[in-house]
């Protein structure tokens, strides 16, 4: 939900979260900055989209996100992973470079051919610093954009890459609204280690609280066993 006052902290268990949401309405310049020094294609490429088990998928993600706190996927139960998962309006394409597996997106076309959102884009940490990420948004752009795209969208958040929002405004996004919103921190939920984006500062559970995430992470290794 939307919050406000930022001075004081978030109530235990919860983060506080400032979300900005981008858009662009007409295909960019490929051949113009920053796309044309988005690397050699000879060494790194995004693939046709990849149809990955939710137990791969989930594996991906946690690779990408976890220093993120990306946990949007992670609340997901096995079927309903897979429903998104199986759905050819979503695509999923591994990026490679020299043969690894650098890092993914995902282009989400559920709303209509007209209006595409890439859900998720991202490196691993051995594959970030290296200007990698201007080839990733280039190419996922380039499969983004079809003759029936009319606008496509994306959000980022300040727990996210420090360098993405500058990153996205360069490729010709602008900026359509941001917004403070309280989230529970996933760290504390169960679905992501206590260790995950130590540069976020936690807001413990209350004791009450700490008692209803071991309860929950007990279910939570009961359902994934």
């Amino acid at each position: 939900m939307p919050v406000g006052d930022a001075a004081h902290p978030p109530p235990p268990g919860k983060l506080r979260q400032t979300v900005t949401y981008l858009e662009m309405t007409a295909r960019p310049d490929m051949a113009a900055p920053p796309f044309a020094a988005a690397g050699d294609p000879s060494v790194r490429r995004l693939e046709a989209p990849v149809h990955l088990a939710p137990d791969a998928y989930r594996a991906l993600y946690r690779a990408v996100g976890e220093r993120w706190l990306w946990w949007e996927r992670l609340v997901l139960t096995g079927s309903e992973l897979a429903a998104v998962l199986d759905d050819p309006r979503v695509e999923t394409r591994l990026f490679r470079v020299g043969g690894d597996t650098a890092g993914f997106s995902e282009i989400d076309r559920r709303a209509g051919a007209d209006d595409v959102e890439i859900a998720f884009l991202g490196l691993k940490p051995a594959f970030t610093g290296r200007r990698l990420g201007r080839a990733l948004l280039a190419e996922t752009l380039r499969a983004a954009w079809t003759p029936a795209t009319r606008r496509v969208w994306l959000h980022t958040c300040d727990h996210d890459h420090p360098g993405a929002l500058g990153l996205y405004r360069s490729a010709g996004f602008r900026v359509v609204l941001s917004e403070t919103v309280l989230i529970d921190d996933p760290r504390f939920s169960g679905l992501l280690p206590r260790t995950a984006a130590p540069h976020i500062p936690p807001s413990p559970p209350s004791q009450t609280e700490a008692g209803n995430e071991a309860a929950l992470q007990e279910s939570l290794r009961r359902f994934r066993t």
